[in-house]
C-alpha cells in the first residue's frame, strides 16, 4: 500500500540533513511513514516505508554498498527510484515501491511527491537576511492545536518570558488581522518586557515589540518577522525572521521545523550578522520551547471552535481552519467540528 499524494504534494521539511548518514531514517507526515536514505553517491532519497513483499519497514533495513536500500526481513532491495528486486526469486516482477522527491535546502531534507515542481519550495529568507540556523521541536498535540497556538500572541505574558509584553501591559497591545483568500496576515505592537538577552540585538528598556506574520497552507507554515522600535519611533538595528513549518506526524503529534534569519539595515552592523543570527536563533528556540512545554496542557482541545468565547485576537483561527482544509488537505467544504479525514485519528502506518 502506498501513501496518498495529496498532503505530500507540498514540500515538507522532515529531517536535518546531517541526521541522515549511512543508515536509513524513518520520518512521518500525516500518519504515513517514509524511509529516507542516501544512495551510493550520497544523494538523499525517500521510499514509502513498507516493503511491497509483506510490508516490513524499510527504514529498519540497511543501505548496501551499491546504494540500494535492503529490506531487513527478506533482503529485497530498492534503488532511489523505488525499482526493486527479490534475491530469492530474481525473475519476480512488480517488486517496486513508491519513491518520493527529496531536496536539500538550508541544512534540511524536504520531502515531496515525485511530480512536485521545484518552484513549490517555500521561500524562507529573502532580501539581505542571514541564516542563523534551524531546529525541530516535537509538539505533543494535533496539528490544529499547534497551529492555533502560533496564530495568536495573547498567551505571550503567560507562556513566554522573553519576547513581547508582560501581564501589566496586556491592555496596551495594538493588533490587526487580515483574513485573505489563501493566507492570513497578523500584526502586533506592544511594550517589550525587560529581558537581558534582548540587549544583544540592540533592544532597550522601554522599546516596543513588533511582530508581523503571514500563515500559508502549501504546506502549513508561518513566517514571523520581529522588530523593535524606541519610544520616539526610531527602529532598532536588527530584524529577526522565523519560518515555522507545522508537520503533522500523527493524529496526536506535530513536528515543528524552524528556520531562523536576521538582517540589519545598518551597514556598520552587518559584519556582526553571522554571530548575532545565532543569538536570534537561540532566542527563537527558547520561545518555541516554552510553547512545547505548555502544549500538552491543551492537547485535547476540540477541533471545532464551537462553544468557545473567542476574542479579537482569535480572528484568524476559524478562517485558518477553512484554509487548511481547502488548500492543505484539499477537503473542500467540510464540517469544522471534525478534523479532515486526511489526518487519521489513530494510525501507526508503515506505508499507507
Amino acid at each position: 500500500m502506498e501513501p496518498p499524494s495529496d498532503v505530500i504534494r507540498h514540500f515538507h521539511p522532515v529531517l536535518p540533513a546531517r541526521a541522515l548518514g549511512k543508515q536509513p531514517v524513518r520520518v512521518q507526515v500525516a500518519g504515513f511513514s517514509y524511509a529516507l536514505f542516501r544512495d551510493a553517491a550520497g544523494r538523499p532519497a525517500a521510499l514509502a516505508d513498507a516493503c511491497p513483499h509483506r510490508f516490513a519497514p524499510l527504514s529498519k533495513g540497511k543501505v548496501r554498498g551499491d546504494g540500494r536500500l535492503q529490506c531487513p526481513y527478506h533482503g529485497w532491495r530498492f534503488d532511489a527510484q523505488g525499482h526493486g528486486s527479490n534475491p530469492s526469486q530474481p525473475d519476480l516482477k512488480h517488486c517496486d515501491v513508491k519513491s518520493f522527491q527529496v531536496m536539500e535546502r538550508h541544512g534540511y531534507l524536504w520531502l515531496a511527491h515525485r511530480d512536485t515542481p521545484a518552484s513549490a519550495m517555500p521561500e524562507l529568507g529573502g532580501d539581505d537576511y542571514v541564516f542563523g540556523g534551524s531546529f525541530s521541536s516535537l509538539f505533543e498535540a494535533p496539528l490544529h492545536v499547534a497551529l492555533d497556538n502560533f496564530s495568536e500572541d495573547e498567551h505571550t505574558p503567560y507562556v513566554h518570558t522573553r519576547l513581547g509584553w508582560d501581564d501589566p501591559h496586556a491592555g496596551e497591545v495594538e493588533f490587526e488581522a487580515r483574513n485573505l483568500d489563501d493566507h492570513t496576515e497578523v500584526s502586533y505592537l506592544a511594550p517589550q518586557r525587560p529581558a537581558p538577552l534582548m540587549k544583544l540585538l540592540g533592544v532597550r528598556d522601554g522599546d516596543r515589540f513588533r511582530n508581523e506574520w503571514v500563515v500559508r497552507f502549501d504546506p502549513v507554515h508561518a513566517q514571523y518577522t520581529v522588530s523593535w522600535e524606541a519610544p520616539d519611533g526610531r527602529v532598532r538595528p536588527f530584524v529577526t525572521r522565523a519560518n515555522i513549518f507545522f508537520v503533522p506526524e500523527t493524529a496526536k503529534t506535530t513536528r515543528l521545523h524552524v528556520f531562523s534569519f536576521l538582517r540589519t539595515p545598518v551597514a556598520l552592523m552587518r559584519p556582526l550578522l553571522p554571530a548575532l543570527a545565532r543569538v536570534a536563533m537561540l532566542l527563537t528556540w527558547w520561545e518555541v520551547s516554552d510553547d512545547a512545554r505548555f502544549i500538552p496542557t491543551v492537547a485535547d482541545t476540540p477541533y471545532s471552535h464551537k462553544g468557545m468565547r473567542l476574542d479579537k485576537y482569535d480572528k484568524p483561527l476559524v478562517h485558518q481552519r477553512r484554509l487548511m482544509e481547502r488548500i492543505y488537505f484539499r477537503q473542500g467544504a467540510v464540517d469544522v467540528a471534525e478534523p479532515p479525514a486526511a489526518v487519521p485519528l489513530v494510525r501507526e502506518a508503515v506505508g499507507g
